[in-house]
């Protein structure tokens, strides 16, 4: 090696990361063999961290702030300690920067439905999608596990891991809560938070810390969303006869406006064929509701008629008008076809 390629070498005594690109995890200092200067300076700004790594094992962690890089801080072993060997040192070493900038908005969802077991509604499939945040927090690990020797390790690079490992974590946290699917989607922060705590490990493992996790919805495929909204339809209807009412109401306008002289016609039929209905389902309802009534007692027998009195002409006449319910056993007119006090048929 000549004298002028080793004193190019040592000019190399400033190591600093600026990060150029948005998207970058992990980046390997370029250096001319591998080889450090003794005394550098090391620049680790804020929102990073910096390895070093000597004969392939990181040595040490720098946090942010300036450093000066000699043999009484780390082992470096440069040219000036190896001038036995012509200059050529069997050593390598590296510097590796971090970026510990949170990761925003990125995002997370089900492909496919979920199928849970719901206490409400049985088995279901439902979806859900949302966002996390996080960023490397043990480079040591992350560098060991993940990102490895290459130049530049990005985002895009562990997003996929990320966001599977999320999706499975979903399933067994939804399989396990026990909680209606209702309930869920009223309780979305509460659900945010339990998943969170079962992916913290994991993202552990690998290097990084999970900042937050959130749950922006949680739906049912179309189909059995559909029924649930005609449920909630039912539930919220209540009182069937005063709806019928109201539709019925509503209807009136829309039948005085029609031409051709049909718009009162329209009016009679729709109020009589609205409070049928209302009535019919009114009864169903309190049939249902209600337990039957007891069966009815046998009606007494009709007391003897009095004997008419003399020259009573009139009282026979009347007599001879009125007849005994066969059911209930009260008075009626003898051409009553029903009864008006139990509305049975004679």
């Amino acid at each position: 090696m000549a004298l002028r390629d080793f004193l190019a070498k040592q000019f190399i005594d400033v190591i600093h990361w600026t990060e150029a690109q948005e998207d970058v995890l992990a980046y390997r200092f370029p250096m001319q063999d591998m080889e450090i200067q003794n005394g550098a300076k090391l620049t680790v700004r804020e929102s990073q961290m910096a390895g070093f790594v000597n004969e392939g094992r990181m040595l040490d962690v720098f946090q942010p702030g300036l450093y000066t890089l000699t043999t009484q801080t780390i082992p470096l072993l440069t040219n000036l300690m190896n001038w036995d060997k012509m200059f050529q040192s069997p050593f390598k070493s590296d510097v590796y920067f971090f970026s510990t900038r949170m990761k925003l908005n990125q995002r997370w969802g089900t492909a496919t439905p979920i199928t849970i077991r719901d206490k409400e509604f049985g088995a279901v499939r439902i979806r859900g999608y949302g966002i996390y945040s996080w960023h490397v927090a043990d480079p040591r690990a992350f560098h060991t596990k993940v990102s490895g020797t290459r130049e530049l390790y990005h985002v895009a690079d562990i997003e996929g891991q990320l966001r599977n490992t999320i999706v499975s974590s979903i399933t067994g946290a939804f399989a396990s809560s026990g909680v209606t699917f209702l309930d869920m989607a009223a309780n979305q922060i509460e659900l945010g938070n339990k998943v969170a705590q079962g992916l913290q490990p994991m993202f552990a493992e690998l290097g990084l810390a999970l900042d937050s996790f959130v749950v922006e919805n949680l739906s049912l495929p179309e189909e059995l969303q559909k029924m649930l909204d005609t449920r909630v339809g039912m539930n919220m209807l209540g009182d069937m006869n005063r709806y019928t009412q109201f539709q019925v109401a509503n209807s009136m306008p829309i039948a005085a406006a029609n031409e051709g002289g049909g718009g009162i016609a329209g009016i009679g039929v729709g109020l009589g064929a609205g409070y049928t209905m209302a009535q019919q389902m009114t009864n169903a309802m309190h049939q249902q509701q209600q337990p039957p009534p007891p069966p009815a007692a046998t009606p007494p027998a009709p007391a003897a008629a009095p004997a008419p009195a003399a020259g009573g002409g009139a009282g026979t006449a009347a007599g001879s008008e009125l007849k005994f319910c066969v059911e209930c056993g009260k008075q009626i007119a003898r051409r009553a076809k029903f009864c008006p006090e139990c509305g049975s048929t004679q």
